[in-house]
């Protein structure tokens, strides 16, 4: 339960931040916030991450629903499973299912975050990133990520 309130809570704060952004930017404004640094730019991305496979809109809704489905059937097991690995799931679900409601709705992911050195992209894209980190370090080392026990403690 507590995977699917943090995938809802991400998807809606998402999605408000979008909204924010589309009713009171244009289209390709940018506003600075840390002069040259850091920018509100307002863009539509017609692909992933980079503009990776741009307008194959079909294909990612469809990789998105598989990796949603993915997490829906194994469930069960990641209910009771370590906490960092709930966690990332729950992050990385609520961007997910935040950008898929932008690809369904128009064909485009709003992104908005601009460092200026780095692709502009946004608040869904984030909790995927953190979410992926969290399941990465729970791949690598955690011993046994699937029981909700606590680590070992080692003597040095």
């Amino acid at each position: 339960m507590q995977i699917l309130v943090l995938a809802i809570i991400i998807a809606l704060v998402d999605q408000g931040i979008k909204y924010y952004i589309q009713s009171h930017m244009i289209l390709g404004m940018s506003i600075p916030i840390i002069s040259n640094a850091l920018h509100i730019t307002y863009i539509l991305n017609p692909g992933a991450a980079f503009g990776l496979f741009a307008h194959q809109t079909l294909l990612l809704i469809a990789v998105a629903v598989s990796i949603l489905a993915t997490i829906l059937y194994f469930y069960r097991y990641i209910v009771t499973s370590h906490w960092l690995l709930r966690l990332g799931t729950g992050v990385f679900t609520g961007g997910a299912v935040g950008n898929l409601i932008d690809r369904v709705k128009t064909g485009y992911v709003v992104d908005f975050v601009d460092f200026r050195i780095f692709p502009v992209f946004n608040s869904a894209d984030i909790a995927i990133f953190f979410g992926v980190g969290c399941l990465m370090h729970v791949l690598l080392f955690v011993r046994d990520p699937l029981k909700n026990t606590p680590e070992p403690k080692t003597r040095a």
